[in-house]
């Protein structure tokens, strides 16, 4: 693609990016039960770098209120155990040499309304991230209408296509996050 051309697909490549991102984060915030998704946020500091969990261990669930970590190399079971204590998850793991248990709490109110801002605020990193794309996109067109790329009709019906788009995602992820509150708040 050259410099003169506007690529929509790049842009709704780049939101559609934002909602997958908020939809895995939201996997990651524990609703009362246990879920092998509720650990994908845990970043572990192994072999000099940042790696998530699921590359260097196996997550299970034995029971409905447990998580079983197995960490398949002895020496990283106590950057597991720190990686998903410091994960603000409010989880507080039990270290048996490789395998380290993440009991569940029961969620009281209180905690599920901190558990709900946190989804709100994933929800707005989720709109502002749409919103910059918009933005790129925007600036892209207004360069291509300024170097006569591009009509100012053209322009304006691009710009169109952009902001319907930007008006879907954020409605796609306000609606994720009304689903994902009225289960958080669930008792």
């Amino acid at each position: 693609m050259s410099d003169q051309e506007f690529d929509f697909d790049d842009i709704e490549r780049r939101m559609n990016g934002a909602v997958q991102v908020l939809h895995t984060e939201f996997a990651g915030l524990r609703t009362g039960r246990a879920h092998i998704s509720l650990l994908d946020p845990v970043m572990v500091n192994a072999y000099g770098s940042m790696m998530p969990l699921n590359q260097v261990a196996t997550v299970s669930v034995p029971e409905s209120r447990m998580l079983s970590v197995q960490v398949w190399d002895r020496s990283l079971s106590g950057a597991v155990d720190k990686a998903i204590r410091n994960a603000d998850l409010g989880l507080n793991p039990i270290s048996e040499g490789q395998l380290i248990r993440v009991p569940i709490p029961e969620l009281n109110e209180e905690r599920r309304r901190e558990m709900s801002k946190v989804a709100s605020k994933y929800t707005e990193q989720a709109r502002v991230a749409i919103r910059n794309v918009r933005r790129d996109g925007m600036e892209k067109l207004k360069h291509l209408e300024k170097d006569e790329h591009m009509s100012i009709d053209e322009h304006r019906a691009w710009a169109e296509e952009v902001q319907e788009l930007t008006n879907k995602k954020i409605a796609e992820a306000d609606e994720m996050f009304e689903a994902k509150e009225k289960e958080i708040m669930q008792i």
